[in-house]
């Protein structure tokens, strides 16, 4: 398989993905439960892409180092709440200090 036929291949199955979620019924879209679970979507998603970045270490493996750290320091800063901004600073600062300390 070439490069460019995988490329049209994914590039027509994103164009049918999108189609079908447009042939959707307005009614199925307004059920409450599926209006729960399009809220609650992106926040698991976003929760798994979190916990993959800082916690994988390629196929099948587990890694508990700097990244872990200044999660570990966002999440305490978010306890305390801590504005956001400062949060993402808080955990770039932690995770460079663990880091240029060796871990």
């Amino acid at each position: 398989m070439t490069v460019w036929l995988a490329i049209g291949l994914t590039a027509v199955g994103c164009y049918l993905v999108k189609l079908l979620g447009l042939s959707v019924p307005a009614g199925v879209l307004e059920r409450p439960l599926v209006r729960r679970l399009a809220v609650l979507l992106p926040v698991a998603l976003l929760a798994a892409l979190t916990a993959l970045q800082t916690f994988g270490a390629g196929p099948g493996g587990l890694a508990l180092d700097a990244r872990a750290a200044g999660l570990a320091a966002a999440a305490v800063a978010l306890l305390v709440r801590a504005p956001f901004l400062l949060v993402i600073a808080v955990a770039v600062v932690v995770t460079a200090a663990v880091r240029a300390l060796g871990g």
